[in-house]
């Protein structure tokens, strides 16, 4: 392992835990009508048309028909992103690809998958979704609507990543029962959010995912989303109220599709706890493949992310 030991912040982003006492977290208690809250909610976003529209990209690729495209979500919000279909062969499955809080400014080329339409969604209120009702920076976006779980943002981006499996739908019917999820950070967290109520999602994987156990998620020192969070509850009283409907480690324990998961050991934007969290409510069939560190240069890292990109070629390859 090459776990960094030298580092800028003024808090230890190991947290002072080693593997076995991160495995041994556990996901919290769900608040009652957890369920149906999402249930409600996946429901109504089921019954929108995204009346998807694409135009040819600007953006050039020797292996993909690079596309811009936007389709409608909850709210009549317009979500923007990009849509690769393969060059050569026929499309055999779909992907739906997440980011992290640093939004998105062009799609990922080189997915280590073949005869796939890929999209590449911005989550409302970010990137190429950007809203003047939604503070487009990481520290304003994570707090926008939390004083209620009805208006929370974050529900919204969930509603965002079902209505992009129902936009792959509409253009390729046939990808039914083919569609899989891919999220990092922000956007592992939301993944585990959306997967576990739609059923149309078969596999997913989500690297340094964030949200879980928000109790934990609320207390530990980080640079990322939380800290604002933190900064807010100290202000304006508990945001755990709301925060407990949003929490990805409850619903992971609720996934019950083949799963990859990758966590992180040592991260000062999304702490390890709060990652395994996740990575522990998952079904045992499940894999956990383990980084030393997220969201910080590390030795190692690319050996790391090589041995992870042919699990991943993998782990869809089967989708």
């Amino acid at each position: 392992m090459s776990i960094p030991t030298s580092h800028p912040f003024d808090f230890d982003p190991t947290y002072g835990m080693q593997l076995a006492q991160l495995q041994a977290i556990a996901a919290p208690e769900a608040p009652a009508g957890f369920d149906e809250f999402w249930q409600q909610r996946y429901r109504a976003a089921l019954a929108i048309d995204p009346q998807p529209k694409l135009r040819h990209s600007k953006q050039r690729h020797d292996n993909w028909h690079v596309f811009d495209i936007s389709y409608m979500s909850t709210g009549s919000f317009q979500i923007n992103g990009w849509l690769l279909i393969p060059r050569s062969g026929r499309v055999r499955r779909g992907l739906v690809v997440g980011h992290g809080y640093g939004g998105r400014d062009q799609p990922e080329f080189e997915w280590p998958v073949e005869e796939t339409a890929i999209l590449f969604p911005c989550c409302r209120g970010l990137s190429l979704s950007a809203s003047p009702k939604i503070p487009s920076d990481a520290s304003g976006h994570v707090l926008c609507g939390i004083e209620n779980r009805d208006t929370y943002v974050i529900g919204g981006c969930v509603e965002d990543i079902w209505l992009a499996v129902s936009t792959l739908e509409t253009l390729y019917p046939w990808l039914a029962g083919h569609i899989g999820y891919s999220g990092i950070s922000f956007g592992g967290g939301v993944g585990a959010l959306a997967i576990p109520f739609d059923a149309r999602i078969r596999r997913g994987h989500l690297v340094v995912p964030t949200f879980g156990h928000r109790e934990l998620w609320l207390t530990l020192p980080t640079v990322g989303s939380a800290q604002s969070v933190q900064a807010y509850q100290e202000r304006h009283g508990s945001v755990l109220e709301t925060l407990r409907f949003f929490d990805a480690a409850i619903a992971a324990s609720r996934i019950r599709i083949p799963m990859l998961v990758a966590p992180a050991l040592f991260d000062p934007a999304v702490a390890p706890p709060c990652q395994f969290s996740v990575a522990n409510a998952l079904q045992e069939f499940n894999e956990i493949f383990i980084l030393d560190a997220g969201h910080f240069d590390y030795a190692g890292s690319g050996q790391q992310n090589a041995i992870l990109r042919d699990k991943i070629g993998q782990f869809f390859e089967v989708l």
